[in-house]
């Protein structure tokens, strides 16, 4: 128990480009951040923190509670600084542990060397101290305990989540080349909507994007969704702790009666799947769905809102010289029925891009498995506006 009640250094990790929008939900949930970095967020707190921190956020992929920062120059020079460490006061024995790395030391070939040493140096103090051994392996679903080692200086970590965090355990089922949960989460926090007007999401795929809109509007963490953690598996661990933080995302969620996020694809499969993920989201009773080409899309007239797509871009799915006119197109949709929304286009085709026909009004970097991205805003307003203001390509 008394770890839980220890503080360290937490270094919260996320995709690339996400930092600023976990920055922002660790300070929303009362934590000072020490440092940002492209990847992730450094504070000061326990475990306990940890149990909080992993129920709630929605941008992040692991909570790492530092044990042991120390000088390491080789792998011999490693297992005796860990041989060290506590680990009966951690793990049980008759656990199972696994080991993740980060690694750039020159007398390391591979990271996976580096994590039989952690292992070796794990068992060894335990047979000595308990006479028994944990057993060990690749499943992240126990025990996890992370390395991070850079030239000289190695820290290890107490992997408090195990499974990633940006995955937010509603999805039933993907879909064709779904987004990522934690970035769909980050770019709905990166535009203007008030999470009160109608959210439109034409070509929805399996409604990612329309589904955390749904979830940010109503407060429901992604805590919610999933019944083990990393953290779990600690000796010390009290269930009360992570039951009694639990219960408050429940306490917390908002029945927001007038929110209206709409979602619309062509494809009937691609809707049911949809369906069937809000559902289990909890959130189907406030997204309408609809089948049929983006430009039946509903688009509630009156009500300054958001629409926000996310169409393909090439690399990965459709063919670039056909997806010309489909992003022609969706200019078109956007300058004829969403006048007085905001609207949005996250792509990672510059080129297709500037066959919308609009100029985008700020341009916000992101980054999806290895392409770069960009979600592109635009100012559709009611009123007339100057020619050169609207035909500039994106």
């Amino acid at each position: 128990m008394q770890i839980f009640n220890n503080t360290s250094r937490i270094i919260i990790t996320c995709n690339k480009r996400l930092s600023p929008y976990l920055q922002q939900e660790v300070s929303d949930l009362g934590f000072y951040s020490d440092r940002v970095f492209a990847t992730g967020v450094e504070l000061q707190g326990t475990l306990r923190d940890c149990i909080r921190l992993n129920l709630n956020l929605r941008c992040a992929s692991q909570v790492l509670f530092s044990i042991k920062k120390f000088a390491a120059t080789n792998p011999n020079e490693l297992y005796k600084e860990l041989v060290e460490i506590h680990w009966e006061q951690l793990i049980p024995t008759d656990g199972y542990f696994t080991i993740t790395s980060n690694v750039d030391n020159p007398n390391i070939k591979t990271s996976l060397f580096a994590n039989v040493k952690v292992k070796d140096g794990i068992v060894d103090r335990m047979r000595e101290i308990t006479g028994s051994r944990p057993n060990s392996g690749p499943n992240l679903d126990k025990t996890v305990f992370h390395l991070y080692w850079k030239e000289n200086i190695a820290e290890i970590f107490i992997d408090t989540s195990g499974e990633t965090l940006a995955k937010h355990g509603y999805r039933k089922i993907p879909g064709k080349a779904p987004m990522l949960e934690a970035l769909a989460a980050a770019t709905i926090m990166a535009t203007k909507w008030d999470k009160k007007s109608p959210f439109v999401n034409p070509m929805c795929g399996s409604s990612t994007v329309a589904i955390e809109a749904a979830l940010l509007a109503t407060n429901r963490r992604p805590g919610l969704f999933r019944d083990n953690y990393a953290f779990m598996h600690l000796v010390g661990y009290d269930k009360g702790m992570y039951e009694s933080e639990r219960q408050v995302l429940f306490q917390q969620i908002i029945e927001a009666k007038e929110l209206l996020v709409i979602a619309s694809d062509i494809s009937a499969d691609a809707v049911n799947i949809s369906k069937i993920n809000a559902a289990a989201a909890g959130v189907e009773h406030y997204i309408r769905f609809s089948v049929g080409d983006f430009e039946t899309t509903e688009v509630p007239e009156g009500r300054a809102g958001v629409v926000f797509f996310n169409p393909e871009y090439g690399d990965r799915l459709g063919v670039e010289s056909e997806l010309q006119e489909t992003y022609a197109r969706i200019g078109d949709f956007m300058k004829k029925k969403c006048k007085g929304y905001t609207g949005y286009i996250f792509t990672g085709n510059l080129e297709l891009a500037k066959k919308i026909g609009l100029k985008a009004s700020r341009r916000i970097e992101f980054y999806t498995s290895k392409i770069d991205c960009r979600l592109l805003e635009y100012d559709l307003y009611a009123g007339t506006r100057n020619k050169t203001s609207t035909t500039e390509n994106a």
